[in-house]
């Protein structure tokens, strides 16, 4: 099956998303890595923003949530839609680079993997 030019718009801004999501906030990442900042170590990482309090803080701790929740969706959905928990697996360490980025390429697999293996829909069927 096909995809249609909306998926595939859809697909092309989630695309954008991710990469804009990586080159806006990695400049970040590396400023605070040249101050000693360690990026595999997720609770220094939130510990230190959530340390600098206000702003930081509450996107610090809403996003370190989201983050945990898209890791165990992502591990269990990818199983449940039949790609296998490796693919799940692939994007958890693919998160690590970023979730803002992770995400929406996840959203981008997982749509094109099930439209691939879905049964095809025979005209007999629908009338």
């Amino acid at each position: 099956m096909t995809a249609s030019t909306s998926t595939n718009i859809r697909h092309g801004f989630y695309v954008v998303a991710g990469i804009t999501a990586l080159l806006t906030t990695w400049p970040h990442a590396f400023d605070w890595m040249a101050r000693g900042g360690n990026i595999l170590n997720p609770v220094q990482f939130f510990g230190d923003a959530i340390a600098a309090g206000g702003t930081a803080a509450f996107l610090s701790i809403d996003m370190a949530v989201a983050w945990v929740v898209f890791m165990v969706w992502a591990v269990t959905d990818s199983k449940r839609i039949g790609a296998g928990q490796k693919w799940g697996w692939a994007f958890v360490a693919l998160s690590y680079i970023g979730v803002s980025m992770a995400f929406p390429f996840y959203l981008v697999f997982r749509e094109r993997y099930i439209a691939k293996h879905e049964p095809a829909v025979s005209l007999a069927e629908v009338h």
